[in-house]
């Protein structure tokens, strides 16, 4: 958009276009808002706490569980690995 297609009224600054980058109504700030629902995007503490139920809450946290073990497991064997050079091979 030029300046010369702006709307005479509006009171932007010449290079901004109007377009919102980041949202800036942050809660804790002075100038916040409250979102109200029916607005896109906004969801209540009640959706997002009913987003899972218990079984998928208890497959989200064996997954999380075994991942972890997984990581865990690697890294035990690489240094018993490291262990195992440093006997039999680096210090013969």
């Amino acid at each position: 958009m030029t300046r010369n297609n702006r709307d005479k009224r509006s009171n932007l600054p010449e290079g901004d276009d109007g377009r919102t980058i980041a949202n800036m109504n942050v809660e804790g700030m002075p100038w916040y808002t409250p979102e109200r629902p029916g607005v896109p995007g906004y969801v209540t503490e009640k959706q997002f706490k009913d987003g899972l139920d218990k079984k998928q809450m208890r497959m989200y946290t064996a997954s999380a569980l075994k991942a972890g073990l997984l990581v865990t497991l690697i890294m035990c064997a690489g240094i018993v690995l490291f262990v195992a050079f440093c006997v039999y091979i680096w210090f013969r």
